[in-house]
């Protein structure tokens, strides 16, 4: 007997009018972009002067872990509903359309406040250039600069984003190499570091105690957000089908190698306790190799780095907020294209909000990064424990409709355990907000949020959904198509 073959059509109807124009090569570079940032480039010096040198290997460590989970999970929802709403749509669907509604407009808020931290650290990299100019005049500056590139047509946004990327991508490789030959002595005019940095006393492997390390863990799980962008930019992507499978396998890898690798290059080359976020630790070794205006360089690599990792978040946002739009989620206006097919008021409407970067010019710039980006991370790990779910339910709607796991092209391995997991340690990772005095407000103010997104949904759009969901009822039975889950 024949197993019957389900559509994924059948399940998530993909939406007309964005272009199928990016390569395979543009997919790769943009998930990497995404999640190569501020996060690794500043963060990290944070997380090392926080959990010290073996702290931060393992917090980078375990961060790479979750993001492998939760791209596993991704990559079979991907691979088999390539649309733009990826996991917005996925939730609208599989969990339920009030879960999807929060879900976008929640992630949607992640992106815009992680452009505000990427407009700060760009700020702050060229007020040290040029003090006289202030930190929230430079973010004003790249907020007018990403909306133009933004706005080009999306085949144009994935080539620049491809050689953004392409430069993080030689920089860091560079840097391991130049500094792990100024820790076995073969640059720089020091003599051979050695393993001097790792050393730290009689504090044993972690200066501020294994709870500093679980204190680190959302500025690190901040670093790895912008991998499932992957998700988003399939919805644009030629022959989907084809290139999503090895895009998501590849990316796990390069990034976890990339992040493990240059951070202990970071923590054997800097004392812990002289790291932070005021200057790019990168740009710090790179001084001391002694090459003429190496650190310079490297700040111009952070720079370019910073403002790659907010291109690659208001094209998501503005992606996002067009399938929305589709799905009556948000606005009409939101989901009208330029002529070049680009979600022109997405992108103006997201960076409205990517302002708050401006707080600048009346906080520190590294107090508003630091706030910004544990914001970045409590919504990114929810979202993430949201894809999470999503696969779970797929799975069972996808039997449910008499498919096997046999006639997927992608399956998340060690089902349902990998999803299982990955949602576990991303609720821990919120936990920790709440020992941590200084991100409390984070937890606090976040909570709210969420509840105040979801319990719009009731009040602005669950009505008018209702009639909506019963006419589609009635001719659910003539089309042949599986009725959604209600909400």
């Amino acid at each position: 007997m024949t197993t019957p073959t389900v559509n994924p059509e059948q399940l998530i109807p993909e939406k007309q009018g964005l272009r199928r124009d990016m390569k395979s090569r543009h997919l790769m570079m943009i998930s990497v972009g995404g999640t190569i940032g501020t996060g690794l480039f500043l963060g990290s010096g944070q997380t090392i002067h926080q959990a010290g040198p073996f702290g931060a290997i393992l917090a980078y460590a375990a961060g790479g872990l979750i993001m492998f989970l939760v791209l596993l999970c991704l990559a079979e929802l991907a691979v088999a509903m390539p649309v733009a709403g990826s996991f917005q749509s996925y939730a609208s669907r599989f969990i339920s359309p009030a879960a999807g509604y929060t879900t976008g407009w929640l992630y949607w808020v992640n992106w815009a406040l992680c452009i505000a931290a990427d407009f700060t650290a760009a700020g702050m990299i060229m007020h040290n250039w040029f003090p006289q100019v202030d930190v929230y005049i430079w973010c004003a500056v790249f907020a007018v600069s990403l909306a133009l590139l933004n706005l080009i047509s999306v085949k144009a946004y994935g080539e620049a984003e491809f050689w953004f990327a392409s430069v993080k991508v030689v920089a860091i490789i560079g840097f391991i190499i130049a500094g792990a030959g100024l820790i076995f002595g073969f640059t720089g005019n020091e003599g051979a570091i050695g393993l001097s940095n790792f050393q730290t006393g009689g504090e044993g492997l972690f200066p501020n105690g294994f709870y500093a390390v679980f204190l680190t863990m959302i500025g690190v799980v901040y670093s790895f957000q912008g991998a499932e962008l992957v998700g988003i930019a399939a919805g644009e992507c030629e022959e989907p089908g084809k290139h999503v499978p090895r895009v998501i396998r590849g990316i796990s890898l390069r990034i976890v190698i990339f992040y493990v690798l240059a951070v202990t290059v970071l923590a054997g080359t800097i004392p812990w306790a002289e790291a932070g976020v005021q200057e790019s630790p990168f740009a710090t070794v790179f001084g001391r190799i002694g090459i003429p205006f190496a650190q310079h360089v490297m700040s111009f690599v952070v720079l370019t780095s910073a403002l790659s990792a907010g291109n690659s978040a208001l094209y998501a946002c503005s992606r996002l907020l067009w399938s929305m739009a589709k799905e009556k989620q948000a606005p009409s206006w939101l989901g009208r294209l330029n002529s070049r097919g680009v979600p022109f008021y997405g992108v103006i409407f997201t960076l409205a909000l990517a302002c708050l970067s401006l707080l600048t010019e009346h906080y520190a710039a590294d107090t508003v990064y630091l706030w910004l980006m544990s914001s970045t991370g409590l919504t990114g790990c929810l979202i993430w424990i949201i894809i999470a779910w999503c696969q779970i339910s797929f799975r069972r709607e996808y039997t449910r409709l008499g498919g096997s796991a046999d006639q997927l092209a992608f399956r998340t391995p060690l089902y349902p355990l990998v999803p299982i997991v990955a949602a576990i340690l991303n609720i821990g990772v919120i936990v920790s907000l709440y020992f941590d005095p200084s991100q409390q407000i984070v937890l606090y103010a976040g909570i709210p949020v969420l509840l105040l997104i979801y319990g719009s949904y009731y009040l602005f759009i669950g009505k008018k959904r209702e009639g909506f969901a019963t006419a589609g009822q009635a001719q659910a039975p003539a089309q042949g198509q599986p009725q959604a889950q209600a909400d």
